[in-house]
């Protein structure tokens, strides 16, 4: 059957988990694949798991009372983990901070009131992770700027504050960091000259965790006066308020960090996973609470930002 991604038999399978479909058929079966089932919440427990093969499971929160999604998303999870299974859930606003305490710590799609686009492509891309070469490329067709950008600007942010810390880390025991050829030309081309350091002698954590969200309040100002969406920066965003709350000695829930980025709450989430997985973000779980979970800044990111804002102060620069 030809369709808008590619004429194929089916070649995944999926599981959709929830009272009603509310669209993932419709998105499976354009993608080439085939529904195996819906199971509701109340065999979840005696069916999820009997299904042969490595369907994609296909979850349906939103308005799912929250006792139910804490006695099953463990459970849902622990599956999918065990076999391999992509997941894919769709949940409400309000259920961001429950869902992603249950769940983040693996890779899988988050997607907050999704409508059919967000469906389709998130199935298309865990059909890709499923191994056939057919979706990978039609998802790349569907989406290249965005996850192209993505994937570039989480390895340049990684990247950069791998390197400060790095370099302040040298330079606290008194070695001068290498510098390759390349890095020489690009500061020739620059003329900033700046050295990065990790030391903080002598400036005041509430100081800079001020600065920080000045820098914070003048991104969203900006937005206001030349329209939002064009300068999405929802890494930067995050890392910004993360390292202000860190100085603050204050802690961020996930709901929080998603309106601190300033895009879509799905977009968020998919940032969130992507930073965690490469060792910027860490998760933290509230232990009097396990319906919520905190984000913070890893060791390696926090010793990065503390390397980057000793450098723009000495060079008189403002934290951008």
């Amino acid at each position: 059957m030809a369709t808008g991604w590619g004429a194929a038999p089916a070649s995944f399978a999926a599981l959709a988990i929830g009272d009603s479909d509310r669209g993932y058929e419709a998105a499976v079966t354009r993608c080439g694949g085939r529904m195996l089932a819906t199971l509701g919440w109340d065999v979840l427990a005696v069916e999820l798991g009997r299904h042969a093969g490595r369907p994609m499971l296909l979850v349906e929160a939103e308005g799912v009372q929250e006792a139910v999604l804490l006695g099953t998303l463990p459970r849902i999870d622990a599956v999918a983990t065990a076999l391999g299974l992509p997941l894919v859930v769709a949940l409400g606003t309000a259920q961001i901070d429950l869902v992603a305490a249950l769940l983040l710590t693996r890779d899988q799609a988050l997607l907050v009131e999704p409508d059919a686009f967000d469906r389709l492509a998130a199935v298309a891309a865990a059909a890709g992770r499923l191994g056939d070469p057919m979706l990978r490329d039609h998802v790349r067709e569907g989406e290249p700027s965005p996850l192209a950008r993505l994937n570039e600007e989480v390895a340049r942010i990684a990247d950069l504050l791998a390197r400060l810390a790095r370099e302040g880390d040298a330079r606290a025991n008194g070695v001068e960091p290498p510098r390759n050829d390349a890095s020489v030309v690009a500061d020739r081309r620059n003329g900033f000259g700046i050295e990065p350091g990790a030391e903080q002698a002598g400036i005041d954590a509430a100081e800079v965790a001020a600065l920080v969200r000045q820098t914070i309040r003048a991104r969203r100002l900006r937005d206001g006066f030349l329209g939002e969406g064009l300068f999405e920066d929802p890494a930067w965003d995050m890392v910004l308020d993360l390292y202000a709350a860190h100085l603050e000695g204050e802690r961020v829930s996930v709901s929080s960090l998603c309106i601190a980025s300033a895009v879509a709450s799905t977009t968020a989430l998919r940032w969130i996973g992507k930073l965690t997985a490469i060792g910027l973000l860490v998760r933290e779980p509230d232990p009097s609470d396990r319906r919520r979970a905190f984000v913070a800044l890893s060791e390696k990111a926090r010793q990065g930002m503390h390397a980057y804002v000793a450098a723009v102060r000495r060079a008189g620069l403002p934290i951008a």
